[in-house]
């Protein structure tokens, strides 16, 4: 296997991570649509030249360089040059072709290049416009490597920062298993399965009791011929399986498909337990952690306040402004609310241009001191709509009480109540019922 740069792609954390991309080649046509795609799609900056003096021009005059895509067919460099010229800049590097060379291919693959594409072939901007996207991605997300044998981990962790991930790396299954208490960034595991004390297969199990499929992606690796050493490792809660010796092309191809699947995960879960428009929790969500929360609470005899809020004179806006204002300023306000509040607390979009919020650990004024200022932060809200400034208030109503078993319900439709009560006492207020006991809350709920 050849040897692969340690350090040459690494950035480290603190840094704003780098966006421009270099795209060197001489079909105009092909470049054209490339950089449209990639700009488009990604809203990542693409810069062109076609030859290498033109490229060395623009990575000197700019900073931020996070990829290059370039030919092999320039007027100033062989195909050699052009692929030792970005890589002894520590640049990745994906090489986009027109020759079908298979013995080109494999030469160039031999260095540390990402990929080797051929431009010719249909789909070709597709699959760079995902690769890139890609590569961009990876940089968020962190990877763990568990094998014994360095030099196989080595090799391994490499390649996984040639990708662009984080990389964190374990001699055994113990240390692999303290990584993922660690290091919660950690959405990839790469195990082999031959490992002393804890083999692979254990380790994955163990793991499984941490971090379920939809959080860490396993891979499980291994030279052994054993048939029933596949089924083992995914029915002990592996995503995939790779055997040794394998491809860089196969590897990237495994890493990048469990990867996407992560991601696609994610978005259905963010679907379902996401407001589309304004990005806070919706209902649902709300409710299902509530009730995970306040049994908590209910023990630490910890006082909570619920709030409902609701946009003064929303039907106003949208007839007035038109329904792209009226999604405009609901953006503002949910914005607003989720800046407010603090980590332990929980929002949601409750439906319409209604905002619930659920706000442990405050004493009575305290609440009231919190909600009032969020009353007075959207008050001051500017919402601009071309020549026009919108401003907007709202009205809130909040129930503060220590919970009791199966409070929720009452909780929310005290602080309803209590909403109804500000827009009738002239609406921009904040009404509250602080001193009421569950009991009573349901004796004046009609």
């Amino acid at each position: 296997m050849p040897a692969l740069l340690q350090g040459a792609f690494d950035s480290s954390p603190g840094d704003a991570l780098p966006q421009r991309i270099l795209l060197v080649e001489n079909s105009r046509t092909f470049t054209t649509m490339l950089k449209e795609a990639i700009e488009q799609r990604l809203e990542l900056p693409v810069s062109v030249a076609t030859s290498l003096a033109e490229a060395g021009r623009l990575l000197d005059e700019e900073d931020g360089w996070f990829l290059v895509l370039t030919g092999l067919v320039l007027a100033d460099g062989d195909r050699d040059q052009v692929v030792e010229y970005f890589l002894s800049r520590g640049l990745r590097t994906v090489v986009v072709s027109g020759v079908y060379d298979e013995d080109l291919r494999k030469r160039v693959l031999q260095q540390q290049i990402i990929d080797y594409v051929l431009k010719n072939t249909p789909g070709s901007v597709d699959y760079l416009v995902w690769l890139v996207q890609r590569l961009e991605r990876n940089r968020r997300i962190a990877a763990l490597v568990v094998d014994d044998s360095m030099s196989a981990r080595m090799y391994a962790a490499s390649l996984l920062r040639m990708y662009g991930h984080d990389v964190y790396e374990a001699a055994d299954g113990a240390e692999g298993l303290k990584a993922i208490e660690a290091h919660p960034a950690i959405r990839l595991a790469v195990v082999d399965q031959e490992m002393p004390g804890m083999e692979g297969v254990e380790f994955t199990r163990r793991l499984r009791t941490l971090r379920s499929r939809d959080k860490v992606a396993v891979i499980g690796i291994s030279g052994n011929t054993d048939q029933t050493l596949i089924p083992r490792f995914l029915k002990n809660g592996a995503n995939d399986f790779l055997r040794k010796p394998f491809s860089r092309e196969e590897f990237f191809c495994r890493v990048s498909q469990n990867v996407d699947q992560l991601e696609l995960i994610g978005t259905l879960q963010d679907l379902a337990t996401r407001d589309f428009l304004t990005g806070l929790p919706n209902r649902r969500c709300f409710l299902e952690q509530s009730q995970r929360q306040l049994p908590a609470l209910q023990h630490s005899g910890e006082k909570v306040a619920v709030a409902m809020i609701d946009i003064d004179h929303f039907k106003h806006i949208n007839d007035t402004y038109g329904h792209e204002a009226g999604d405009d300023a609901l953006r503002a306000v949910a914005a607003t609310v989720a800046d407010h509040a603090r980590d332990q607390d929980l929002t949601a979009r409750f439906g319409g241009e209604e905002f619930c919020l659920l706000v442990p650990g405050l004493e009575e004024d305290e609440a009231l001191g919190y909600f009032e200022i969020l009353r007075q932060r959207i008050a001051s809200l500017q919402v601009h709509l071309g020549p026009t400034i919108l401003r907007m208030t709202v009205s809130i109503g909040v129930c503060c009480l220590t919970p009791q078993r199966d409070s929720l319900h009452l909780l929310i439709s005290e602080a309803d109540r209590q909403l109804y009560l500000a827009k009738a006492g002239g609406r921009n207020r904040v009404s509250s019922s602080t001193t009421a006991t569950p009991a009573r809350v349901a004796e004046a709920l009609p």
